[in-house]
């Protein structure tokens, strides 16, 4: 999780929300990144969606069945559903959203019957941190 946050600090330095990403095989980490929409012009390119990306091309599949994310903020519904489809085997994750969260929080995806892969989800690993961090980054923009 403490390269997740270094991430998310990096991604805060940037200007976008503080959200960042790790993809773990085994104690072997594949892949890693923080949230680039407002640099990328591009709505999709949050911290999970970018980590599975480089995951998937790191490994040459699609599957990432023996693949761990770890990842600074609950995901939200996009991301949720793509850690589903990628067959993540677990799930850690620091911060709740309750706003935007779609696991422990919103639609719950993983507790639809519709959801054909439900990765194992740990929660609050690095939570304090990583609230502290995004409540810094949203004070100062709401100033």
């Amino acid at each position: 999780m403490q390269t997740a946050l270094t991430l998310a600090r990096e991604a805060a330095a940037c200007g976008e929300v503080p959200v960042g990403a790790v993809v773990m095989r085994g104690s072997r980490q594949v892949a890693a990144a923080r949230n680039a929409m407002v640099g990328g012009s591009d709505p999709t390119a949050h911290a999970e969606i970018r980590a599975l990306r480089a995951a998937g091309e790191a490994l040459a599949t699609s599957r990432l069945d023996d693949c761990d994310l770890w990842v600074t903020l609950e995901p939200c519904a996009m991301c949720a559903a793509a850690i589903g489809l990628a067959r993540i085997r677990r799930l850690y994750f620091a911060a709740p959203d309750p706003k935007g969260g779609a696991i422990l929080h919103g639609p719950r995806l993983y507790g639809q019957p519709t959801c054909h892969h439900r990765p194992e989800v740990y929660s609050g690993i690095g939570d304090d941190a990583s609230a502290a961090l995004l409540k810094a980054f949203f004070s100062e923009r709401r100033g």
